[in-house]
């Protein structure tokens, strides 16, 4: 495996870190949504990579190394040289809303034989990351690994851009597939969030949409708790998510609220909120998010064969928020796991896709930090 990366500032062009040439590399583009809107940032990347399978993806903050940037763009370069990659995309216009059905269709594109793992960068503005997930799982006998998560747009909420060989646009959805015998691949998060408050049920919902708590108007419910922080909404609900747990048995995911609708009195969550389900408040630390970071990395090293030569990391906006001056913390907290010798590079996002530690299939989560890594 051969990594090049490199970093774009406003109005300058990309500093590359290395002068080592790939062949047919997969181009990870991880940067600011002001940045990535540029009409010339495809052929900026093009340039660089003439052969390169180039994949776009809106931040919230970017990620190199142990650094978190802001307002720029990240890249990261990968010749695979014992490996096989496939590419393909879609748009949620394509397919009325129906995310499952997109998902769906997103993995038939993939040939089946030797598929190893899916990684997924998907817009973070509208999609429903479990219906997404279901669609892609949706196959018995799922074999193959899958993770990934939703672009950010920093705590704007306005739009977030995604793309494959072709510049960023809105509602795309990019998948990645991975082939190879000597491939190795895991994947894990952990959160460090608690619960707080009452536990209340969900009366009403639709999909990702939430409508009522305990039979009452479920925004209303949530102002009341956040007080003055509520004329700050959408972007004061990152640090205070929503702890769901669907059945008595299941594990609690945590949910972030993408959007409000006023006239409606709803919230728009970045995945699934089932009725009946159970729900409670979630506040965190500096140190808690710290340690969580910490307890992701040791999940995903558990077990594995070799060192990894590369961790794609994604972490929600909110732990950047709470984080503030401190975020560097958790990426320092990574790197003394997963070693010097790993290439990291990722981002700061509306969403994280990764399985619970123990199990097979993948679960949209919230708050947490998500490593992938690789080594061939």
């Amino acid at each position: 495996m051969k990594i090049v990366q490199a970093i774009k500032k406003a109005n300058e062009s990309f500093v590359l870190q290395s002068t080592t040439k790939l062949k047919e590399p997969l181009v990870l583009v991880f940067g600011n949504r002001y940045l990535l809107e540029s009409e010339h940032i495809f052929n900026e990347v093009r340039e660089l990579f003439p052969d390169g399978h180039i994949v776009f993806g809106t931040t919230s903050g970017e990620i190199i190394e142990d650094k978190v940037l802001e307002g720029t763009v990240v890249l990261t370069a990968i010749e695979f040289e014992k490996s096989a990659i496939v590419v393909k995309r879609c748009n949620v216009a394509d397919y009325n809303n129906d995310d499952k059905k997109m998902g769906m269709r997103l993995k038939s594109q993939f040939p089946k034989e030797n598929l190893k793992h899916l990684f997924v960068i998907s817009e973070g503005s509208t999609v429903n990351g479990s219906a997404l997930i279901e669609g892609v799982e949706h196959v018995e006998n799922t074999s193959f690994g899958l993770s990934g998560g939703l672009c950010g747009d920093d705590d704007r909420f306005e739009r977030t851009l995604a793309s494959y060989n072709e510049n960023p646009k809105e509602g795309e959805i990019v998948a990645i597939g991975f082939y190879g015998d000597t491939l190795e691949i895991s994947s894990a998060n952990y959160g460090g969030w608690t619960t707080f408050g009452p536990e209340r049920i969900i009366t009403k919902s639709k999909g990702n949409v939430l409508f009522e708590l305990d039979d009452k108007p479920a925004l209303d419910l949530y102002k009341t708790y956040l007080g003055e922080k509520a004329d700050e909404l959408p972007k004061s609900a990152l640090l205070y998510p929503l702890s769901v747990k669907a059945t008595e048995d299941s594990d609690p995911l945590v949910r972030t609220i993408l959007n409000i609708d006023e006239k409606e009195n709803t919230m728009t969550l970045a995945g699934d909120v089932p009725e009946g389900a159970r729900v409670q408040l979630m506040m965190s630390s500096v140190d808690d998010i710290v340690n969580g970071a910490f307890h992701a990395a040791e999940l995903a090293m558990k077990d594995r064969k070799s060192s990894p030569e590369l961790a794609l990391l994604i972490s929600c906006i909110g732990r950047k928020l709470v984080m503030d001056q401190r975020t560097e913390e958790e990426l320092e907290e990574v790197k003394a796991v997963v070693g010097d010798n790993t290439v990291i590079s990722g981002f700061y996002s509306y969403g994280e896709m990764a399985p619970f530690s123990g199990q097979d299939s993948c679960k949209l989560h919230n708050q947490t930090m998500t490593l992938t890594l690789f080594s061939e």
